[in-house]
């Protein structure tokens, strides 16, 4: 389907480019968010005669968006959250806790705003995407962790994760030094070398 484009569309074009894109595009995300019109003759007459005040309204927008996005830009917002050993959620931090983490820390974004490309699974320190107008976009940090502790911790630049790892190694005895150098699962040649001394020292 073809269609004249009110605003900028990531990826698809600015106000008044004539895109094709995929009818159910359109129809569930296009058209119903008056994002764009379908390209017939008569859409093209409606958009031509109100493209100045489109524009104009386009650049008021982004000017609110520029202003607000002074305040929201780099926020960061804590979110406590259980997790398994390895640092798996159990369950995940979606769009909503998002929107609801920086509301509380006073900044309003709507849920259409945050883009998040799939839900977050994994303690740590993560970078969100908040388009607040379609030609501004901000960057906040979800702080994902267990306690407020570790999310301090993850807030200075320490691996949480890294540690969680490390302790769960030691708790279980793999306590033995391993060359770096080496692939998963390869034994080091002094390894084996010992061992086959080993082998003809006990025929022998």
């Amino acid at each position: 389907m073809q269609v004249i484009l009110l605003e900028r569309v990531e990826k698809l074009g600015a106000i008044g480019d004539v895109v094709t894109v995929k009818d159910g595009f359109a129809r569930n995300f296009l058209l119903p968010r008056k994002k764009a019109l379908r390209a017939n003759e008569a859409n093209r007459k409606v958009f031509e005669a109100n493209r100045e005040r489109i524009e104009a309204e386009n650049a008021a927008k982004r000017t609110d968006a520029e202003k607000e996005a002074g305040s929201i830009d780099g926020a960061q917002v804590t979110l406590i959250r259980q997790s398994s050993n390895t640092g798996q959620l159990y369950g995940s931090v979606a769009v909503r806790d998002i929107v609801d983490a920086l509301s509380e820390a006073g900044h309003k974004v709507h849920k259409s705003q945050v883009v998040l490309a799939r839900p977050i699974k994994t303690l740590g320190v993560h970078e969100v995407r908040v388009a607040l107008h379609p030609e501004v976009s901000v960057t906040v940090t979800a702080n994902v962790a267990r306690s407020p502790e570790e999310a301090e911790m993850q807030a200075q630049g320490v691996d949480v994760m890294a540690q969680m790892f490390e302790e769960n190694r030691e708790e279980a005895g793999f306590t033995e030094d391993r060359d770096p150098n080496l692939e998963v699962g390869e034994i080091a040649p002094e390894a084996t070398e010992e061992a086959s001394e080993e082998g003809e020292t006990s025929e022998g």
